[in-house]
């Protein structure tokens, strides 16, 4: 039987190695009666200080190109030079830990944003106990890869197995990206889907399902897209150069995106919406 080892609080705790590279996982317990009980385990990755600096670099330039910071704005947050944030967003030269700390802080970001979004020990709890989604807000769904543990509005939770079986079917970088996320519908986005979707909604997309191919045979894909910088729930065909964008209710007009050359259509689509949980 492995001995804990007694730290100088007194409290014993237990060091393993996990299957998994990467991870630790460190084992918390206290003795009751002769006997060690376990009071909680948890999952840290490893990221270093030079990883950290990347991914919030890589993380500012997605909010630039989604058009939600700009250099001057970001140099105004933080008092620091649009030169030297140039410099940093371009890869020519290194922030300080203070210079760090000043744009986490004016950006809302903490480092637990920075950090790997899937651990594979909280994948494998999430099979034992069922299948979670985080639910998040539209910008999220839309726009960015890893869900942050600040952007999680709250979880929907699934029966054991529900998420198995879905298929996938996707292009590009989009592969990289956090599968399935959730989002609230509020009543002005419901109203071109009723009665398929009313008022305050929850729908689940699979981001790893951009294809314009039928899902299922004679049935039309719904799906999850960005229009007008706004999450749009519609019908999707593609047709002279244009996504056509059709509602469930007749009654609202059909839409069209036109697509640029050298674009592809299935990169302006988020994903498939896989289920729709209308609130009773």
């Amino acid at each position: 039987m492995r001995r804990p080892i007694f730290p100088h609080n007194g409290f014993p705790f237990e060091l393993r190695k996990p299957k998994m590279k990467r991870i630790h996982h460190i084992r918390i317990s206290v003795r009751n009666a002769g006997q060690y009980q376990i009071l909680l385990v948890a999952n840290y990755p490893q990221m270093n200080f030079t990883q950290m600096h990347e991914r919030l670099r890589l993380e500012l330039l997605r909010r630039i190109q989604r058009g939600t910071l700009s250099v001057s704005l970001l140099a105004r947050q933080t008092g620091f030079g649009q030169s030297h944030l140039s410099n940093f967003l371009h890869n020519r030269r290194q922030l300080s830990l203070e210079a760090m700390d000043r744009i986490l802080a004016a950006q809302h970001l903490t480092a637990a944003d920075l950090m790997p979004a899937s651990l594979p020990g909280k994948d494998l709890d999430a099979l034992e106990e069922g299948s979670t989604v985080p639910i998040v807000s539209h910008t999220t769904a839309l726009y960015e890869p890893f869900i942050r543990p600040t952007a999680v509005q709250s979880m929907l939770h699934l029966p054991v197995g529900a998420l198995q079986s879905v298929r996938a079917r996707t292009t590009g970088t989009r592969r990289a990206w956090e599968r399935f996320v959730a989002v609230r519908i509020p009543a002005a986005d419901a109203i071109a889907m009723e009665p398929l979707v009313i008022p305050d909604a929850t729908a689940l997309i699979d981001r790893h399902y951009n294809s314009l191919s039928q899902y299922r045979p004679n049935r039309p894909n719904l799906y999850v897209l960005p229009y007008r910088s706004h999450l749009t729930l519609r019908y999707v065909e593609f047709t002279a150069n244009r996504l056509v964008l059709r509602p469930h209710n007749l009654a609202f007009p059909i839409d069209l995106i036109e697509v640029e050359p050298g674009e592809s259509p299935t990169d302006l689509i988020t994903g498939r919406v896989v289920l729709i949980l209308n609130a009773l």
